[in-house]
């Protein structure tokens, strides 16, 4: 069984991007719907341990550059990955209003 955490670090201000909504969601399925807290952090989503399978995150990006009134290409930005095994998953994103980068943290 694993736990999926995540941080949301805003590029263009070098700063960790709070507020922003993440979805948790597996085949079409919403897991669980939470937002960032002050240091850009989701530390654990509020569901059980995971089963091995795929999983995706959706961050809402629109959202949350429309609060900062800053123009973006992403409404929100999804990334799909898999659970192997038992353990925790950390799935890192970089933000800015025209690119952004992920990949697996520890």
């Amino acid at each position: 069984m694993s736990t999926v955490s995540t941080h949301v670090l805003d590029a263009t201000r070098g700063a960790p991007a709070s507020g922003v909504e993440v979805t948790l969601s597996s085949a079409g399925a919403e897991l669980a719907r939470i937002r960032t807290d002050d240091d850009g952090r989701i530390s654990e989503f509020p569901v059980p341990t995971l089963e091995p399978g795929t999983y995706t995150l959706t961050f809402a990006t629109g959202e949350y550059f429309a609060r900062r009134h800053t123009e973006t290409f992403y409404p929100e930005v999804a990334v799909t990955f898999r659970i192997g095994g038992a353990g925790k998953v950390h799935v890192p994103l970089l933000l800015s209003p025209f690119s952004y980068s992920t990949y697996r943290g520890s």
